[in-house]
């Protein structure tokens, strides 16, 4: 199926500190481009992949799972860690998730995380998808929440919910193994999020066993901090975290 021109992977740079960027569920790269763009202009060598079954159709992403997302990451930080000194992973909302299970996999390996709007705790109505997708297959979209006018996140306009119960599974496992993250944290949470609950990054901070953690709260973006009035604040304080970190 093709995929669309907003949502081709991103890469870019050749410094030897990479940052490998994990966006969105029913999202793309769009998301996450113009802090990747900002973080390869500063000198580092930055991966944006797309997800498996993003980028296309709900129904091609329907037919995907947690598994086939987070492989494709992995790829992606498998060689960036062959090629480069030192991998620091970011991720908006699942993109989060995926960072932190990487960050579990790969404790040794992954130097810090940058993670805005994590998701490993969905909201209350997210309870009724494995009971509402035994009757329908998909449901209303939860892309684009952003606060500024005019900015759109080009996500999917209906949410697959088969593939959200796989997100929901994925979410079991990453808050399982929280403990084994043991690298620097630094965390974006919008005071206003209409997609990923505050209890979300509470857990995150409460069991990861990283000595520096460290949460900042966007007080004037939506779930979409990456692309919303926030937005750089976000990359200029990641640059420091980047810099603060690497070696």
């Amino acid at each position: 199926m093709q995929v669309a021109p907003h949502a081709e992977p991103f890469h870019a740079g050749n410094g030897r500190i990479a940052v490998l960027f994990c966006h969105g569920f029913t999202g793309s790269p769009w998301s996450l481009l113009e802090w990747a763009r900002f973080t390869a202009d500063a000198g580092y060598r930055v991966s944006l992949p797309r997800l498996p079954g993003h980028g296309t159709s709900w129904q091609e992403l329907d037919r995907t799972e947690w598994r086939d997302w987070y492989l494709s990451v992995e790829r992606e930080f498998r060689q960036l860690r062959d090629e480069c000194d030192q991998v620091f992973v970011a991720g908006l909302s699942m993109g989060g998730a995926l960072a932190l299970r990487l960050a579990e996999r790969h404790p040794d390996e992954v130097a810090g995380l940058l993670l805005v709007n994590p998701a490993v705790l969905g909201a209350p109505k997210l309870r009724l998808v494995p009971a509402l997708s035994l009757v329908t297959r998909s449901a209303k979209a939860i892309g684009s929440d952003i606060a500024q006018p005019d900015v759109v996140e080009l996500s999917y306009d209906r949410t697959p919910l088969r593939a959200t119960r796989s997100m929901m599974r994925m979410w079991v496992d990453v808050r399982a193994c929280l403990d084994l993250v043991v690298c620097p944290v630094l965390v974006f949470r919008s005071a206003a999020d209409h997609v990923v609950p505050a209890a979300s990054t509470a857990f995150i901070r409460s069991h990861v066993s990283s000595s520096e953690v460290t949460e900042r709260v966007l007080e004037r973006s939506y779930h979409v901090a990456t692309m919303d009035h926030d937005r750089e604040q976000i990359f200029t304080e990641s640059l420091d975290f980047l810099a603060r970190h690497s070696h």
